[in-house]
This record gives structure tokens, C-alpha cells and sequence, in this order.
């Protein structure tokens, strides 16, 4: 067999199953937002942040139900420019959208590497571009290595994320035993005064949730993904909104919520504040979060030039696999290529902007080609299926989080 035949029959390795899957997610979903959002949120909504992110956990579940039946459908790389391809029959929009993920994905894995610098100051003081460009070699190599090697170390570093904020829930027990008492501080009045701070908090709240949708992209490496990958995707969203509940009830109960949003590592203050000790270790759990959501990150850009590729929407070079890793290696090259150019000359709060909108834009266009394919096929084979107002809540939730940040940015 010729060297170009070889090449063409090589495929990614099918290693991830459903505990790796929902490490995945929830390494990608959980990140660092919530070691930073837990003050924010409870300066716009107090009292009643808790229940600003039910809310947010319902909304973004619309859209993450739309992934989960898609993914089954459609069990294929770059899985949102398929589902747009599907559900609109266009190569050219479909291979826009794509590209708009990976965009998505490049920025935001570009702003975790400048959030990182942040976190890493306050033990070592290094330039700054010497540690976005170590960052982005170690990344690239482990991406590079091998599916199974990146997951599981993306897995280890989750389980670590996890137990920080278990840790903090554990630490503040004191305050949730307190809560039949203080129940009625949480729960909102009928007044567009209070409900106006829950929505305006649902919003902040809504990015905590997002990551989701990065999952369908190794779906070519996942054991039997028609029933794997769309489980997987539930269970993310409901592992998450467990713990993010339970952190901001801990949060709230401890202390008022105008000292809580002063805080800039406001978990970090919590554990200080229930435990006594020193919260060093929280800081470090941070970093450890962040290195995970960039690496997440770059895979996921690199499966999507990927999946672009092997559908002959890109260049041909970027659905090549290396015979020895089983990693597309030159979608990798250029997934970090990119994270590092825009690393060095962007800044956290513009990228992070960026890749809110993008993906906003992104989960507006995929529930509605979910629409579109359940008018064609209503029920699916050997996968998962919702109700048709499942997609449309999410097209009409996404899409009013699309004209509120456009808003915001015109406003300020």
C-alpha cells in the first residue's frame, strides 16, 4: 500500500467513554469562571444569586439538549458546522460557522493563557511572554501526544477543579446548616426590582454554563458515541449546576453579597472565611483550572479544522492524522500558532468578550438548524430526541443573549 493510501485510511482513535466524556465537559464547563464569578454575580443579583444561575442552568439546557440530540445524530468532527449544514443544506454557511467555533475556541484558550499570567504573579514573577509561549508548547505537545494522554490528563487536572470547590462546600457546611433559617433572604419577591437583578445576573451567569458544546467536537474519538456523547453532555450540565448552586448559597450565606463582589478571588474568601487557613491552596486550584480550559480549548480548535477538512470544506492538509499519535497534527500546529499570536497581543477582557459573542452567535444558528432537521426527521435512530420546543427556547434564549451583549457594547 502506497504512503498516500496509508495516509487516507488513517482515522482518530476511538479511547473516550462516558466517565472521560463527562471529565471532558466538565473540565471545559466548570474552568475558571466560577473561581472569579461568584462576585460579580453577587453584586448584581445579592441575595438572590443562587437563584440567577437555576436560571441560567435552564436556559443554556435548552441549548445543551439541542447538542446533546444533534451529536447523536450527527456523530461527526465539527459537529456544529454539520449541524448547520444539515439543518440549512449550505457548505458555505455551514464552513462559516465552523470557523466562528474555532475562532471561538482560539480566542478564548488566548484569553486563559493571559488570565493565567494573573494567577501565576502571585507566586512567581516571570515576563510575560515567556510564560504564554511556555504555556503554548507544553500545551501543543500534550494535544499532539495523543487523544487519550490529553484527556486524561485534562481529567486529572478536573478532578482537581472539582475538589476545590467541594472543598470550599465542605469548609462552608456551617452556612448551609443555617439555611432553613435564613431561606427567606434567598427567595426574590414578586418586584421587578428584585426579578430585574436575577435576569440581568442569569445573563453573567449563562457563560458559567457554556463549554458544553466543545464536547461534540472529539466525537470521532468517542466508544459508541450515539449513546455516549449526548449522555455525557446531560450529565455535565447537571454535575455543574449542582455545584455552582451549592458554591453560591455557601458564598452568599458567609457574608454580604456587596463584600463578596469587591472580592477579585472570592472564593479564595470564602474558604478564608469558614475556615480559618490560608487560601493558597485555592489560588493554585485556579491556576490548575485555567492550564485545563486552554488545552480544552486548543483540542477542540483542532478537531474543528479537522472535521472542516475530512468534509473537503478546508485544505486537505488539515485532516491529516499522524500514523504514530492518531492527532491531526498540522490543525493542531495551527490551533496553537494562533492561541499564541493572539495571546501575546490581546487582553483578557476584550478576548473573553469576543468568544461570548461568538459563541452566542454560534448556539443561535445551531438550535435553529435543529428546527429545521426535526421538520425533515422528527425522531432520530438509535439516539436521543426532545420535544420540538426544546430547540426553539434555546434559538430564542441565545439569540436575545446575542442582541443584549451588542447592546451592552454599543452602551459601554
Amino acid at each position: 500500500m502506497s504512503k498516500e493510501n496509508v495516509a487516507a485510511t488513517q482515522t482518530l482513535k476511538k479511547a473516550l467513554n462516558l466517565p472521560m466524556m463527562v471529565l471532558y465537559g466538565l473540565g471545559t464547563t466548570i474552568g475558571a469562571g466560577i473561581y472569579a464569578l461568584v462576585g460579580e454575580l453577587a453584586g448584581i443579583a445579592g441575595y438572590y444569586a443562587p437563584i440567577s444561575f437555576l436560571l441560567a442552568s435552564v436556559l443554556a439546557g435548552f441549548t445543551a439538549m439541542s447538542f446533546a440530540e444533534l451529536s447523536g445524530r450527527y456523530p461527526r468532527a465539527a459537529g456544529a458546522a454539520l449541524y448547520v449544514q444539515k439543518g440549512f443544506a449550505s457548505t458555505r454557511l455551514s464552513t462559516i460557522v465552523g470557523l466562528l467555533v474555532f475562532a471561538a475556541g482560539i480566542v478564548s484558550s488566548a484569553a486563559l493563557m493571559n488570565a493565567f499570567i494573573g494567577y501565576f504573579h502571585e507566586f512567581f514573577q516571570l515576563d510575560r511572554k515567556v510564560i504564554i509561549v511556555a504555556l503554548c508548547l507544553v500545551l501543543g505537545g500534550l494535544a499532539i501526544w495523543g487523544i487519550i494522554q490529553s484527556v486524561l490528563v485534562a481529567s486529572i487536572i478536573t478532578l482537581i477543579e472539582i475538589g476545590g470547590l467541594v472543598l470550599v462546600i465542605y469548609t462552608g457546611t456551617s452556612g448551609l446548616n443555617d439555611l432553613p433559617q435564613r431561606l427567606p433572604e434567598l427567595v426574590p419577591e414578586l418586584s421587578l426590582t428584585a426579578w430585574g437583578g436575577i435576569l440581568a445576573g442569569s445573563v453573567l451567569a449563562f457563560y458559567a454554563f457554556i463549554g458544553f458544546e466543545d464536547m461534540v467536537d472529539v466525537a470521532e474519538e468517542v466508544k459508541q458515541v450515539k449513546k455516549t456523547l449526548p449522555y455525557a453532555i446531560l450529565i455535565t450540565l447537571i454535575v455543574t449546576t449542582f455545584l455552582y448552586l451549592l458554591v453560591m448559597l455557601v458564598s452568599v450565606l458567609a457574608m454580604p453579597p456587596e463584600q463578596l463582589a469587591k472580592s477579585k478571588a472570592p472564593l479564595s474568601l470564602i474558604y478564608t472565611h469558614y475556615s480559618g487557613n490560608s487560601a493558597t491552596v485555592i489560588s493554585v486550584i485556579g491556576l490548575f483550572a485555567i492550564i485545563n480550559g486552554a488545552l480544552i480549548q486548543i483540542i477542540m480548535g483542532s478537531r474543528v479544522l479537522y472535521g472542516l477538512s475530512s468534509r473537503k470544506q478546508l485544505p486537505a492538509v488539515f485532516s491529516k492524522i499522524n500514523s504514530t499519535t492518531k492527532t491531526p497534527v498540522v490543525a493542531t500546529l495551527m490551533a496553537v500558532g494562533l492561541v499564541l499570536i493572539i495571546a501575546l497581543y490581546g487582553r483578557l477582557s476584550g478576548l473573553a468578550k469576543s468568544a461570548s459573542i461568538i459563541m452566542l452567535s454560534v448556539f443561535t444558528i445551531v438550535n435553529f438548524s435543529l428546527l429545521l432537521v426535526k421538520r425533515r426527521q422528527p425522531k432520530p435512530q438509535e439516539s436521543i430526541s426532545f420535544p420540538f420546543w426544546v430547540p426553539l427556547l434555546g434559538f430564542v434564549t441565545s439569540f436575545a443573549y446575542v442582541i443584549m451583549e451588542i447592546v451592552r457594547l454599543i452602551i459601554g
